[in-house]
Protein backbone atom coordinates (compact mmCIF):
# COMPACT_ATOMS: atom_id res chain seq x y z
CA UNK A 1 0.00 0.00 0.00
CA UNK A 2 1.19 3.73 -0.58
CA UNK A 3 0.50 6.28 1.41
CA UNK A 4 0.86 10.36 0.54
CA UNK A 5 0.83 13.24 2.65
CA UNK A 6 0.43 16.63 -0.27
CA UNK A 7 0.56 19.69 1.89
CA UNK A 8 0.01 23.36 0.72
CA UNK A 9 0.20 26.65 1.44
CA UNK A 10 -2.01 28.89 -0.09
CA UNK A 11 -0.87 32.45 -1.56
CA UNK A 12 -2.20 35.42 1.12
CA UNK A 13 -4.30 36.88 -1.54
CA UNK A 14 -5.99 33.55 -2.62
CA UNK A 15 -9.58 32.78 -1.23
CA UNK A 16 -9.62 29.68 0.44
CA UNK A 17 -12.77 28.45 -1.23
CA UNK A 18 -11.79 29.64 -4.78
CA UNK A 19 -8.83 26.48 -4.21
CA UNK A 20 -11.00 24.40 -2.43
CA UNK A 21 -13.69 24.60 -5.28
CA UNK A 22 -11.29 23.21 -7.64
CA UNK A 23 -9.89 20.53 -4.89
CA UNK A 24 -13.22 18.84 -4.37
CA UNK A 25 -13.12 18.30 -8.14
CA UNK A 26 -9.84 16.62 -8.08
CA UNK A 27 -10.85 15.15 -5.30
CA UNK A 28 -14.45 13.85 -6.57
CA UNK A 29 -12.78 12.40 -9.82
CA UNK A 30 -9.87 11.02 -8.22
CA UNK A 31 -11.65 8.85 -6.14
CA UNK A 32 -13.35 6.95 -9.23
CA UNK A 33 -10.03 5.76 -10.32
CA UNK A 34 -9.02 2.16 -10.03
CA UNK A 35 -6.20 1.70 -7.39
CA UNK A 36 -7.86 4.43 -4.90
CA UNK A 37 -8.27 3.89 -1.77
CA UNK A 38 -8.64 6.59 -0.10
CA UNK A 39 -8.26 10.71 -1.22
CA UNK A 40 -9.69 13.09 1.06
CA UNK A 41 -9.39 16.76 1.45
CA UNK A 42 -8.26 18.47 4.90
CA UNK A 43 -7.86 21.96 6.30
CA UNK A 44 -5.66 22.89 8.75
CA UNK A 45 -8.16 23.91 12.55
CA UNK A 46 -5.85 26.93 13.07
CA UNK A 47 -4.49 27.75 9.48
CA UNK A 48 -7.09 27.36 6.60
CA UNK A 49 -4.65 28.16 4.12
CA UNK A 50 -3.19 25.46 4.90
CA UNK A 51 -4.55 22.35 2.90
CA UNK A 52 -3.36 18.89 2.66
CA UNK A 53 -4.74 15.98 0.53
CA UNK A 54 -4.45 12.63 2.20
CA UNK A 55 -3.48 9.48 -0.21
CA UNK A 56 -4.09 5.83 -0.47
CA UNK A 57 -3.47 3.72 -3.45
CA UNK A 58 -2.96 0.09 -3.74
CA UNK A 59 0.59 0.57 -5.11
CA UNK A 60 3.02 2.51 -7.17
CA UNK A 61 1.49 1.83 -9.92
CA UNK A 62 -2.17 2.74 -9.12
CA UNK A 63 -0.56 6.41 -8.13
CA UNK A 64 1.59 6.89 -11.74
CA UNK A 65 -1.53 6.14 -13.28
CA UNK A 66 -3.61 8.99 -11.04
CA UNK A 67 -0.61 11.14 -12.32
CA UNK A 68 -1.11 10.54 -16.17
CA UNK A 69 -5.08 10.85 -15.70
CA UNK A 70 -6.50 13.91 -17.26
CA UNK A 71 -8.35 15.14 -14.15
CA UNK A 72 -4.69 15.62 -12.51
CA UNK A 73 -3.51 16.90 -15.78
CA UNK A 74 -6.32 19.53 -16.08
CA UNK A 75 -6.78 20.52 -12.22
CA UNK A 76 -3.22 20.12 -10.36
CA UNK A 77 -1.57 23.20 -12.37
CA UNK A 78 -4.30 25.20 -11.50
CA UNK A 79 -4.38 24.47 -8.04
CA UNK A 80 -0.25 25.13 -8.36
CA UNK A 81 -1.06 28.60 -9.23
CA UNK A 82 -3.02 29.22 -6.17
CA UNK A 83 -0.26 27.84 -3.78
CA UNK A 84 2.74 29.36 -2.70
CA UNK A 85 4.45 26.18 -1.79
CA UNK A 86 3.83 22.75 -1.75
CA UNK A 87 5.86 19.36 0.37
CA UNK A 88 4.75 15.84 -1.24
CA UNK A 89 5.46 12.84 0.43
CA UNK A 90 5.23 9.17 -0.33
CA UNK A 91 5.08 6.45 1.98
CA UNK A 92 5.18 2.46 1.65
CA UNK A 93 3.70 0.76 4.12
CA UNK A 94 6.00 -1.52 6.06
CA UNK A 95 5.37 -5.07 7.76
Amino acid sequence: MIRVVAKGKLKPEVKVEEYLELARDLVSETRKEEGCIYYALHQDIKDPSVVTMLEEWVDEEALKQHGKSEHVQRIVPELGKLRESIEVNVYKELE
